[in-house]
C-alpha cells in the first residue's frame, strides 16, 4: 500500500518491487531494484527515508523515520525479517539479521553486520566491517559491544545518552515519576497526522 502522508508521496523506482501488503507511507525514496517483501512497514513521520539501490527489505521489517530522526539505508544492504529500524543511518553493504533493532541516531558503517536479535542503541556508532554477535548489544560512540548479561554497564551508558530527551524531546524526570504520560501524549499528537493520510495505490 502506497500512502501520501503530510503532503508527501513516496517516490519508488519503477524497477523496485513492493509486496501488495507492505506499507510505504510518506516522504520516502526507494532506489533501483529494491525489494520490499510481505508485511514490511516503511513509515516516514515528520522526517524522510531513503533506501539505496539493490536493498532487500524482508518480511515484517519495520523502518520508521520520526521527528528529527530520518532513515538512510545505503545500497546493497539487507534488512532481515522482523527487524526494527528507527531514525538511523546505515552505510553501504550492511546486514541487519532477523529480529535485530537499530535505534535513533545510530550510525552503522559500511560492511557491518548486526546479527539475530541484536540491538544497536541510540547515538551508537558501529565501525566498518564490525560484527555484533547474536543477541548482543552495541552502545555508545565508539560502540561498546556487550552481552545482555552486562545489564548494569548497559544501563549506565544508556542513562547517560538521555533516551527521553533525544527521542521525544522531553526532560528526564529525576523524581522517580514515569515519563510515559508525556511520551504517550507526544506520540498521540504526532500520530494523529495519519488521520489525513491518502492511499495512492497498492
Amino acid at each position: 500500500m502506497i500512502i501520501k502522508h503530510q503532503g508527501k508521496t513516496p517516490v519508488i523506482d519503477k524497477s523496485a518491487f513492493i509486496a501488495p501488503n507492505a506499507v510505504v507511507c510518506g516522504d520516502i525514496t526507494i532506489g533501483q531494484n529494491v525489494r520490499v517483501l510481505f508485511g514490511a512497514q516503511i513509515i516516514a513521520e515528520n522526517s524522510f527515508i531513503v533506501i539505496g539501490n539493490n536493498c532487500i527489505i524482508l518480511e515484517n521489517a519495520v523502518i520508521r523515520a520520526t521527528k528529527g530522526h530520518h532513515v538512510s539505508i545505503g545500497k546493497n544492504s539487507l534488512i532481515g525479517p522482523n527487524t526494527h529500524l528507527t531514525g538511523c543511518t546505515l552505510e553501504e553493504n550492511v546486514f541487519i539479521a532477523t529480529g535485530a533493532s537499530v535505534f535513533h541516531g545510530a550510525l552503522i558503517k559500511q560492511g557491518a553486520e548486526v546479527r539475530i536479535n541484536s540491538i544497536v542503541h541510540i547515538k551508537t556508532v558501529v565501525a566498518e566491517n564490525t560484527t555484533i554477535p547474536i543477541g548482543w548489544i552495541a552502545i555508545g560512540n565508539p560502540a561498546k559491544i556487550l552481552p545482555p548479561v552486562k545489564k548494569k554497564k548497559i544501563g549506565k551508558i544508556l542513562s547517560s545518552l538521555n533516551f527521553p530527551g533525544f527521542v521525544y524531546e522531553i526532560k528526564k524526570n529525576n523524581k522517580g515519576k514515569s515519563v510515559m504520560p508525556e511520551v504517550c501524549q507526544i506520540m498521540a499528537d504526532r500520530l494523529s497526522e495519519h488521520k489525513k493520510d491518502e492511499i495512492i495505490g497498492y
